[in-house]
């Protein structure tokens, strides 16, 4: 049983505040990241370490956080994400703090910052967006509402990226440790607001066995391969960004992350113009923002190799923000019309660890390979990005008419 229009409307705004303040308490540490871990003596691939197991984190709840989110609620699971997420936070602050006095050093800092930056605060944000998407989802029945929907928590993500990157760069003016504080606040401002006005759903709204989905299921894995490209190459970028505008402008610690916020707010800019104009507007299907948001992409990608100039630089990311804002939601939504809904939050939750499964891998390979030779890595991603573009043009599953491919395991295995 669905709750009705009116009950649950007026909760959609809670909920994309959740997302909001969740990744842009994630964003506004990227303008940072970069400087902050040479202030502390981390080496490249340490950085690239700490961001992939949070995203092995993201791998291994995010099924699990969608699932409960149909079964316990979306109350409990983002309350419990945010009290994780502030207090993982709140002790990575104070590790830096110590870090750049000397007081924690070498692998013992490098090993606590893993645990809280990594462990803690990857599985509390590996709660939220499978739990916002399985409620979208929910709520929605026509593929044109449930595009909509989705983009609306892309909208959130891309407005948080815009939101971090300022905040980020622009609080690193006044020191490092300026943003590290000011992250536990915003969570703490989340915590508040889904625990005073998020309301708990009633036991016949909640799903008792909400169904685990297969990756292999024919319904879905051509969008997960494309989510899990699209990702990859956004994830060899966005890491480096920083040692970018740091080695090829020459620019100190505090300089270094007001380029860096500008660049990723270039990103989120382009996400947000596409998901709050572009494909509202477009009506496009969900196969045809894929290829047109993939081609976007790419040519932001191949912009961004040979740059020499910073306009250049956030152009170019500008593009590939475009790019990636008008792809997302045909990702995200296209294999939602194809499930039921006691699999949507398995389904959401598979997104999910699709999603952070790209940055398990593509932070430490792209700051790898960045070390041997500085453009490796955004041809790297050029490469994947236009890989998966001409999947989604090649695909039959992808063409306008072609039918719902059948599902390749039988329900009861697929649970």
């Amino acid at each position: 049983m669905r709750a009705s229009p009116s009950t649950v409307g007026n909760q959609i705004p809670v909920l994309l505040a959740a997302v909001f303040l969740i990744f842009l308490g994630q964003m506004a540490l990227n303008p940072i990241i970069a400087p902050l871990s040479r202030e502390i003596g981390l080496a490249e691939w340490q950085v690239g370490t700490i961001v992939g197991v949070s995203a092995l984190m993201m791998v291994a709840t995010s099924q699990l956080w969608g699932r409960r989110s149909q079964s316990w609620g979306r109350k409990p699971v983002l309350v419990a994400a945010f009290a994780l997420a502030t207090t993982a936070t709140t002790l990575f602050a104070l590790l830096a703090q110590l870090g750049m006095r000397g007081v924690v050093t070498g692998t013992v800092l490098f090993l606590l910052l893993v645990l809280c930056r990594g462990v803690g605060f990857g599985i509390a944000v590996a709660a939220v967006a499978p739990t916002a998407q399985a409620y979208i989802a929910d709520l929605t029945d026509d593929e044109g509402a449930r595009v909509k929907g989705m983009a609306g928590i892309g909208t959130a993500q891309g407005v948080a990226m815009v939101a971090g990157a300022v905040v980020g760069g622009a609080l690193a003016g006044f020191g490092l440790l300026v943003p590290l504080l000011a992250v536990p606040v915003l969570l703490a401002v989340g915590l508040f607001l889904v625990t005073v006005r998020l309301r708990r759903e009633t036991r016949t709204e909640l799903l008792d066995e909400p169904v685990r989905i297969s990756p292999w299921d024919r319904r879905v894995w051509p969008y997960l391969l494309v989510g899990f490209g699209m990702f990859t190459a956004l994830g060899f970028v966005q890491v480096i960004s920083g040692f970018i505008v740091q080695d090829r402008f020459g620019l100190d610690a505090e300089a270094t992350g007001l380029l860096t916020g500008a660049v990723l707010a270039a990103a989120g800019i382009g996400i947000v113009l596409a998901q709050a104009l572009i494909v509202p507007r477009s009506r496009w299907r969900p196969a045809t923002l894929l290829r047109v948001g993939g081609a976007v992409a790419v040519v932001g990608f191949v912009l961004l190799v040979p740059v020499a100039h910073a306009a250049v630089l956030v152009v170019s990311m500008g593009l590939v923000g475009l790019g990636m804002g008008i792809a997302m939601p045909g990702y995200v939504a296209g294999p939602t019309m194809l499930v039921d809904r006691d699999e949507q939050g398995g389904l959401a939750g598979l997104i999910g660890a699709t999603n952070g499964l790209t940055y398990v891998l593509a932070p430490t390979a792209s700051t790898a390979l960045y070390a041997i030779w500085p453009p490796l890595p955004v041809l790297v991603g050029a490469s994947i990005m236009a890989a998966v573009t001409s999947f989604v043009l090649g695909y039959p599953g992808f063409r306008r008419d072609a039918p719902p491919p059948a599902r390749l395991l039988p329900v009861a295995d697929a649970r």
